[in-house]
């Protein structure tokens, strides 16, 4: 496992970072985690939240048509741009949206949709399964 993850490329993960850090000197990049990084280089692409909404599973009594799946959506609808990114890093573990949109977003296991299940009382907060982007709300 070491050897197929690490040691295979190590020689090239070396030498890009040898020429990353002529770039940017790590002493300026240790402050920061992955996500952050990740952050500076890419920036937020804009979220369609209508391939979002069309790529979307309902589980346990919700739907499209559901009181609180409409609420759901249309506080996503009025989310500026980062708010919805912190939303989806909640639930998908990642702010950035697939390449080729939601339809191809991944879980633990492979291509996953993301999900809203209903599950909990009502006096529960809601709650999100990074590992397979499943979103819990009352």
């Amino acid at each position: 496992m070491q050897w197929r993850f690490s040691k295979r490329v190590e020689r090239q993960m070396n030498a890009f970072l040898e020429g990353f850090h002529e770039l940017v000197p790590f002493e300026l990049l240790k402050m920061f985690d992955e996500r952050e990084i990740e952050y500076l280089l890419c920036g937020l692409g804009e979220i369609d939240v209508n391939d979002w909404r069309k790529n979307t599973v309902y589980r346990n009594a919700y739907s499209d048509k559901h009181p609180i799946v409409i609420w759901f959506w249309k506080a996503v609808d009025s989310f500026d741009n980062e708010l919805q990114h912190r939303l989806l890093q909640f639930v998908t573990g990642t702010s950035r949206v697939p390449m080729n949109g939601f339809s191809e977003l991944y879980g633990s296991n492979g291509p996953q949709k993301f999900c809203i299940e209903k599950t909990g009382s009502p006096d529960s907060l809601p709650r999100a399964h990074t590992w397979y982007g499943c979103f819990d709300v009352v």
